[in-house]
């Protein structure tokens, strides 16, 4: 007779009954050695937080590293931080021995709403965004970053309702509206709002459905969505707080379409009660910016006074003649998780050694400090800009609206890019709420597609330097706008070899970059003639070569960002802080060179000169490395406004830390 067998059962079930008997065993066992020695939490040696700030040097000023980047406005700045520091309002929280502020994402979306709104009354009561005269747009840039740091809804919010609605009536608005609404714009008499998007058209604004007509008995213009696409759709402060909104419609008079114009029109009265012949819904619940009431807005025929049209560029007369003077109408991850980087261990590199901390690893050096030099950059490249914006009266509109388009898309594709990567470099502690991070993930996407899709805004870019270039080519001109210039010299020749010296010049730098924006401009305006000789229009030939459009973008958008950083470091004397922005400088344009594949498809680089940039990064990573807590501490955010992780982990994530203990 053969001997007994035991049958085993290896069904899914089978494996999890036996799976949860070992685990209760172990789990009462550990219960009843718990119980017996309760100290045991603390009876073995743990890990322990150590502050960077105990091993990290500081080889240069980071005031004046601050200095240099935030650029203007820097105690008032540190004066919006205290009150937001010292406020009730904005949800102060003790954790691992610190208090940081950040709004509660746990409320529901209408509380984070009304919250925001007591919170710009109690910033406008402190004297936040009072003031006026010519420091008032440089000020208030200042304004909208710190709070845009405690939280890009408040900051949406004030965005909103002073630039987007104050400052366009000041734009295109003549001095009677400056005078009925600027003022009250300022003191809060009334809450504005900018419809412009539609249900049926973003970024393609000039397609909008919106009619305004002109009825000459009455004086008065009828503003009417005439369809379900033509609703004004995602408008910001639109669903619960703005008063007014400024209408963005095709303007017809006798049966002729004048193009878009802007509105002033009613939307709310004192008591907050919508206005007859309007109806306003709420967009709802969203993935981020809960903060930001975006709502959606319907005109049935409503109609508003003559002078509210916005008419600095076009008006209509009181017996409805249409008259124009247009002839063609038509930057808090990184510093959170460069912290954590510098006092978080894992693994150990030899046998029985010490863990080693995240930012000793070149992995995790590729991964940040490429992302902080670009941001570095962008910090330059925006304070140009502000200061571009303030001086608008003496800048065309295309070169203001070029350069605002490149770097929206290139600031907001890098700041996606970077909270992803703080965020996975984070690990687990990344998702959590109170880490700050993941929240931003959430909440920052939106500007990816806010005023226009990022993949359209390229091509817009595109076409503007086409329409430059064809324009002196045909005329037999020079090109003198743009910082095209450098088509007008010699191409730049690559050294066949590339030494380290070399690749940290700030020539070959420059030099790369020309190379590559020249070629691309001149590879566009070939493949649109191609085929436009095919038959194609002009508009098709340029959606058609797409892809070198973008290119163009990218290549013009981060060669104007390296040469304003250029002139940031020229501006310094010789010593540690200047050493240190070359160090930026390069890593900035060589990661720009690696991640651009163009350089090797059009051989603008050799395979062994893209590999000697590739190992300059890395070198570059290394160097800058000592250096990873000055740069962040030089941003100037204050340790509130960061997340737990950036400090004491442990204590933050300990027992006697968490709520109620």
């Amino acid at each position: 007779m053969a001997p007994h067998r035991h049958h085993h059962d290896y069904s899914p079930s089978a494996a999890a009954i036996r799976r949860a008997r070992i685990l209760t065993s172990h789990l009462l066992r550990h219960e009843a050695s718990s119980l017996a020695h309760p100290s045991a939490l603390t009876s073995n040696v743990c890990l322990s937080f150590s502050p960077p700030e105990l091993t990290e040097t500081i080889s240069f000023d980071t005031k004046e590293m601050r200095r240099l980047l935030d650029a203007h406005h820097i105690a008032e700045r540190d004066w919006v931080f205290g009150l937001i520091e010292g406020g009730e309002l904005f949800n102060p929280v003790k954790k691992g021995g610190k208090v940081f502020v950040m709004p509660d994402r746990n409320q529901p979306f209408q509380q984070q709403r009304e919250m925001n709104m007591r919170r710009i009354k109690y910033l406008y009561d402190k004297g936040v965004h009072k003031d006026s005269g010519p420091e008032w747009y440089m000020k208030n840039f200042a304004m909208q970053e710190v709070l845009r740091t405690y939280d890009i809804a408040l900051g949406g919010l004030m965005a909103v309702h002073f630039f987007l609605w104050g400052v366009t009536i000041e734009d295109i608005g003549s001095k009677h509206h400056h005078e009925k609404w600027l003022r009250a714009t300022e003191n809060y008499e009334i809450l504005g709002c900018l419809a412009m998007s539609e249900l049926g058209h973003g970024s393609n604004a000039e397609a909008i459905e919106t009619v305004t007509t002109y009825d000459s008995s009455t004086g008065e213009f009828v503003v009417n969505t005439p369809c379900e696409s033509a609703q004004k759709y995602l408008i910001s402060m639109a669903a619960n707080y703005a008063t007014h909104a400024l209408v963005f419609s095709q303007l017809h008079i006798n049966g002729k379409n004048e193009g878009i114009h802007a509105f002033i029109v009613q939307i709310r009265d004192a008591n907050g009660k919508t206005c007859p012949n309007v109806r306003i819904a709420d967009c709802g619940h969203q993935s981020g910016l809960n903060g930001l009431d975006n709502g959606q807005i319907w005109f049935d025929k409503v109609r508003i006074p003559r002078e509210n049209l916005l008419n600095r560029y076009g008006d209509v007369t009181p017996d409805g003649q249409y008259v124009t003077i247009i002839e063609n109408p038509k930057q808090v991850s990184l510093a959170i998780a460069i912290r954590y980087a510098l006092s978080r261990r894992a693994f150990s590199l030899t046998p029985n050694g010490p863990e080693t901390l995240l930012l000793d690893y070149p992995s995790h050096q590729k991964r940040l400090l490429p992302l902080l030099a670009k941001t570095y950059a962008m910090s330059f490249a925006g304070n140009w800009l502000k200061v571009l914006f303030t001086q608008k009266e003496s800048q065309s509109h295309k070169t203001l609206n070029l350069f605002s388009i490149a770097f929206k898309v290139v600031f907001t594709w890098h700041s996606m890019t970077t909270l992803q990567e703080c965020r996975e470099a984070c690990g687990a502690q990344g998702i959590k709420a109170e880490n700050r991070i993941g929240l931003m993930v959430a909440e920052s996407d939106s500007n990816l597609t806010h005023a226009g899709d990022n993949n359209v805004l390229m091509m817009e870019v595109s076409k503007i330097l086409l329409s430059e270039f064809l324009a002196a080519k045909k005329h037999n001109r020079p090109i003198k706008v743009f910082g095209l210039e450098h088509m007008n010299e010699p191409s730049p020749v690559i050294p066949s070899q590339l030494s380290s010296s070399i690749l940290r010049s700030s020539q070959f730098q420059n030099a790369a970059m020309c190379l590559r924006e020249r070629d691309l401009l001149n590879r566009f305006a070939a493949e649109v003639s191609k085929h436009q000789a095919r038959g194609e229009t002009k508009e098709h030939a340029i959606d058609l070569a797409f892809q070198l459009s973008k290119e163009l973008s990218n290549a013009f958008s981060e060669h104007v960002i390296l040469q304003l950083t250029i002139e940031a470091e020229q501006g310094i004397s010789a010593g540690s802080l200047k050493d240190v922005l070359a160090l930026v400088r390069s890593l900035y344009a060589l990661i720009c060179i690696e991640e651009d594949d163009t350089f090797l498809r059009y051989r603008y680089l050799s395979a062994e000169n893209a590999a000697a940039v590739r190992e300059e990064v890395m070198k570059l990573c290394r160097e800058l490395r000592p250096h990873a807590l000055a740069l962040v501490s030089s941003l100037g955010i204050p340790d509130s406004f960061l997340g737990a992780i950036a400090f004491d982990w442990i204590e933050a994530n300990s027992w006697s830390s968490m709520s109620g203990h």
